[in-house]
């Protein structure tokens, strides 16, 4: 296949910018208040990032880390709690709860979703656990019908980590509109960026009140005499940030929907390549986003993986390994882990062990590039793995 050696033609860039956070920055510059506080441009960018997914109550904050801890602190995650997590995942997940003294118990996820499985939450509930954490991994949406009904079974909440998820819907339903909390991130690579941010939406206004005094120090919106109500941090958002987001909600639809076209070409002409299988995908998620183009290569072996992935990339393919298994990080185990080895988390989450392992993922301006350059990803792709 010497002929395929060639790198692809040029993605579209990521970020994308345009006049639109041009006209934002400036809007926000000479309004002459730079914080939420005085100014309108997060106010203004929460009730479009809310209504957009479903629900009138979201906060901005400085990124999806703290999005995911300002969350799991009102939902009363802390010290003697444990919160489940999927142990194939940006260690955020886990890491958000640990650093407020719980503990984050690792679970499988499925084969071909790369999402979290059920039934492995439903086996790791005890009387501690507080919350389940479903990752909705690469835009594909956990089963929140099942996970729905744990939680409810069992009397705790969810809190979607819906970093990759913006735009998506669960059979018709928006991630607002799922009865649930969910966090989102737009730090530099995701489907929406101000270079970091994130928000929280919240099903409804108590909750969003309670985030509101988390994410500000425990001072309310009004106060003028220092009166802070309860913990918390600076988490918010500053005008600019949200000026540049609400540029880039005005062009998300339109991606989205060429990601839509692009995926499933793409993954028909990835598995016709042998050794590769494409991420699945479950049809209630009736409208994925595609934060990456992922498949895997059972058997390739981590070292194997990563001379792929350079060969990629010197080709003009954005390609990267995956996330590692949260508990083959030695950061995992330094505050809030369970209390197990490495090894019997491992045994109970076999298809992970399969995964981190095993699995590459594409960047999603991918996506956003022509047919036939989905036709060239595959062709490259196959010529490196048969070299």
């Amino acid at each position: 296949m010497s002929g395929l050696s060639a790198s692809v033609p040029e993605f579209p860039e990521w970020p994308q910018f345009g006049d639109e956070e041009r006209a934002g920055l400036v809007r926000a510059l000479e309004q002459g208040q730079w914080w939420r506080v005085g100014g309108s441009e997060v106010d203004t960018f929460e009730a479009e990032f809310g209504a957009y997914h479903g629900t009138p109550h979201a906060l901005a904050v400085t990124n999806g880390t703290h999005a995911l801890e300002v969350a799991l602190e009102v939902l009363g995650v802390g010290p003697g709690t444990e919160v489940i997590v999927p142990a194939f995942t940006f260690i955020s997940s886990s890491l958000a709860a640990q650093r407020l003294g719980a503990v984050a118990v690792p679970v499988d996820v499925d084969l071909d979703t790369y999402c979290i499985q059920p039934e492995a939450v439903a086996a790791a509930i005890t009387d501690r656990t507080r919350v389940i954490m479903p990752v909705h991994m690469a835009g594909q949406m956990a089963d929140m019908d099942a996970l729905d009904k744990i939680a409810a079974d069992a009397g705790v909440a969810i809190l979607q980590d819906a970093a990759h998820a913006h735009g998506a819907q669960w059979q018709g339903k928006r991630v607002g509109e799922l009865g649930s909390v969910a966090a989102f991130s737009f730090q530099n690579g995701k489907l929406m960026t101000a270079g970091e941010g994130g928000a929280v939406l919240f099903p409804d206004q108590e909750l969003y009140e309670r985030a509101f005094l988390v994410h500000s120090c425990g001072r309310p919106r009004t106060d003028r005499d220092y009166l802070h109500r309860t913990t918390g941090s600076n988490y918010r958002m500053n005008e600019f940030s949200a000026a540049v987001l609400r540029a880039q909600l005005s062009r998300l639809d339109s991606q989205i929907e060429l990601r839509e076209q692009r995926w499933p070409l793409l993954a028909s002409l990835l598995a016709q390549i042998p050794g590769v299988v494409p991420q699945g995908r479950d049809d209630r998620g009736d409208r994925n986003p595609h934060y990456m183009a992922m498949f895997r290569v059972p058997g390739i072996g981590e070292q194997r993986r990563r001379v792929v992935v350079d060969e990629l990339i010197a080709r003009g393919i954005p390609a990267f390994v995956a996330f590692r298994a949260i508990y083959r990080c030695e950061g995992f185990w330094l505050a809030g882990a369970p209390d197990e080895t490495v090894d019997q988390v491992a045994a109970r989450c076999p298809n992970v062990e399969q995964i981190h392992a095993d699995c590459i993922w594409l960047h999603h301006r991918t996506l956003l590039g022509t047919e036939e350059q989905m036709h060239q990803i595959a062709a490259v792709l196959a010529d490196v793995l048969g070299e």
